[in-house]
């Protein structure tokens, strides 16, 4: 199994109900966040063209935080996600250098945190928050290894893009366009 997030940017509003929602089932400290809105517009007025997209860990195949984590707290788990034990972590901040999506931040108590996919969520059968509660349905979650899961299927049929492909990692976000 291969988990994944596929977003649709044509449907995102950039609400923050992803942000919201994250924060507020892992406890995340006022003033940090494991996922974001990122706004960008291309173009010349008055043909301009927006994109919306909600941003975060990209669970890497090739995740050079892991590679750099000197007391192995950063690690990949079954399904492919990359976690950060906080009991392992000495906070050097090796792995917020190495991650080309700046998706990691240092913890107030010492260690560095990280958007898990909701870990804890799956264990249980459910989807992780931010996908729950997208007023929009602009976010899936699924296995990428199961051709019928809806992941794969959205990625069949509609063109996506993934965050820095030069960087080699590959990311386990997708963003369809």
């Amino acid at each position: 199994m291969r988990y994944a997030m596929v977003i649709d940017t044509k449907k995102c509003v950039g609400c923050s109900d992803c942000v919201v929602a994250c924060q507020t089932e892992n406890n995340v400290p006022i003033g940090y966040c494991r996922d974001w809105i990122t706004e960008r517009v291309e173009g010349a007025y008055p043909i301009l063209e927006l994109e919306l997209r909600s941003e975060r860990c990209n669970h890497c195949e090739n995740a050079p935080c892991v590679r750099c984590c000197p007391t192995g707290a950063s690690h990949i788990i079954e399904g492919g996600i990359v976690l950060v034990t906080p009991d392992e972590c000495i906070g050097c901040g090796a792995c917020i250098e190495s991650c080309p999506y700046d998706a990691r931040y240092q913890h107030p108590d010492g260690y560095v945190d990280k958007c898990t996919f909701c870990h804890h969520r799956l264990e249980k059968g459910q989807l992780p928050a931010c996908v729950s509660v997208c007023p929009t349905k602009c976010m899936y979650f699924g296995d990428l290894d199961n051709p019928n899961s809806e992941v794969s299927q959205l990625l069949k049929a509609r063109k996506h893009k993934t965050l820095a492909p030069e960087a080699g990692t590959k990311p386990h976000v997708y963003y369809l366009i």
